[in-house]
This record gives structure tokens, sequence and C-alpha cells, in this order.
């Protein structure tokens, strides 16, 4: 999955770009209506967003809700696969983690956890990074 998008001016189909913003783990992201939640932070250079039972970085993996790599927390609704909702304006995303105690990888870095691993730069099972 790649977070290139076709500019307005040159698309064939006529889309508009229409902006949004959601917050993610408290800070703000840009996207574009239209947009998956999985697109949106992608776009904005996301690639792991949460980690599973050992600890390795998990963002999408599949694309196609089958794999359920890419789960976050929106608004109440917990378990939403990002690669199948789209953005909407306002949303108010949290991450998720099961390498953690069910922490976001966020709420890991502000306690014990090494900021670096929680955000999935370290913590590979081969020991490198993504």
């Amino acid at each position: 999955m790649s977070p290139r998008r076709i500019r307005a001016a040159v698309d064939a189909v006529g889309r508009r770009e229409e902006p949004l913003r959601i917050t993610v783990d408290g800070v703000p992201v840009e996207g574009v209506a239209g947009q998956s939640l999985a697109g949106v932070l992608l776009a904005a250079g996301r690639l792991a967003w949460r980690q599973g039972p050992s600890g390795a970085p998990r963002g999408v993996f599949c694309g196609i809700g089958v794999c359920f790599d890419c789960l976050v927390t929106v608004g109440s609704e917990r378990d939403v696969r990002a690669c199948r909702r789209r953005a909407r304006d306002g949303d108010v995303v949290t991450t998720q983690s099961r390498g953690n105690g069910g922490r976001s990888p966020s709420e890991a870095a502000d306690g014990t956890g090494d900021a670096r691993s929680a955000a999935g730069l370290v913590n590979h099972p081969d020991g490198g990074g993504i």
C-alpha cells in the first residue's frame, strides 16, 4: 500500500480533495475525505501503530481486513480495522497493543516503556528496526 495520492488537478475521475482532520493518540493528523484510517496514518508517515503479543510492530499487512494487524480504537469502539474504516472528520483514534498489557504504544512510552520501542521503531523479532 502506498501513501501517495492522486492530485485533484490530474485525477481523471474528477474527485476533489476535501480535507479532514482526525486525532491519533492526542495528535492531530490531516487526511482527505475518502481515505481509510490506515491510509491517513500511512500518508502521515506512520507505518506501525500497535504491537502484537510478541512486541513486534504492527500496522497494515493485508490492507483488505483479513489479518486484523491494523486494529485501532475509534471513539469508544475497540478493534476497528483501520484498513476497512473510512476516516471521518473529527474521529478520535487511539492505538492499541497486545504486547504491553493492552496499553497503546503512546501509553507505554510515557510509563516505563522505551519510546522508540513503543513507536514500532525497534523491537523487531530479529533485533532490527522496521
